[in-house]
């Protein structure tokens, strides 16, 4: 395809509620992978519109939404470690149901535990041949908790790894998040910054939601900030889903 991608992005860019855009392309050039980074002052599926009409307007370059990804940081968001990102589930994927179910109340910190948020304290994984053990430290206040995961030594498959493991000690702390899931995780470039993103599973029957979660690397590493975004994505949900 001839057009110029990085052009693509920087145009992208000047939406409004757009804070940051990163095109993955095929061999041949075409869009695979459309990851945004915006505010939560606008609908993300009128995010995805937006991104559409400007990429056909400017450049004639049609993205199919559904591998648009939108993942909304809320400007009230605090130091990244489980607060102020979420995906709508029509962001991704293009499914149609709305993004505030009836049955979903918005997670307010304080209402948990001793009142504190949970942080990642320590991502530990080791390697051992050719499999891998991950350890994530969680912790609220006082109360900690602990969980573990192991797979292969792959690099896609570490950050999975890393991923079951937080949600293995998320469901310490949060029982309900039992019927939680990893459906991906990753790290992304976006602009000269090193994004991890995850999405989960939220099952609710007869629903299933998908949330999504994000985090900068930071000196800590990427596994740290796998962790961090698996609390990113579980912001609306933690404190709210039953323990059946």
């Amino acid at each position: 395809m001839d057009v110029d991608i990085r052009t693509v992005e920087h145009e992208l860019c000047r939406i409004p509620e757009v804070n940051a855009a990163r095109i993955v392309t095929s061999e041949d050039g075409r869009p695979t992978e459309v990851h945004i980074l915006a505010s939560s002052e606008k609908h993300a599926k009128q995010v995805v519109r937006d991104v559409q009409s400007v990429a056909m307007a400017t450049f004639g370059l049609e993205l199919d939404r559904r591998v648009i990804s939108v993942v909304q940081l809320e400007s009230s968001s605090g130091n990244g470690n489980g607060n102020g990102a979420s995906e709508s589930p029509g962001s991704k994927g293009g499914a149609d149901t709305d993004d505030h179910a009836p049955w979903e109340p918005r997670y307010d910190p304080t209402r948990t535990g001793e009142g504190h948020r949970i942080v990642v304290e320590r991502v530990a994984p080791v390697r051992h041949g050719m499999a891998s053990a991950v350890e994530v430290e969680l912790r609220r206040g006082s109360v900690s908790a602990v969980g573990q995961a192991t797979g292969t030594t792959a690099a896609a498959s570490m950050q999975r790894i890393v991923a079951s493991a937080t949600l293995e000690a998320l469901r310490e702390l949060e029982p309900g998040t039992a019927r939680v899931d990893v459906e991906s995780a990753g790290v992304v470039r976006i602009g000269d910054r090193a994004i991890a993103v995850v999405t989960v599973i939220v099952v609710v029957p007869p629903y299933e939601e998908v949330m999504a979660g994000a985090a900068v690397v930071r000196a800590a590493g990427e596994h740290d900030a796998i962790a961090r975004a698996v609390l990113h994505a579980m912001n609306r949900r933690i404190g709210t889903l039953g323990a059946g």
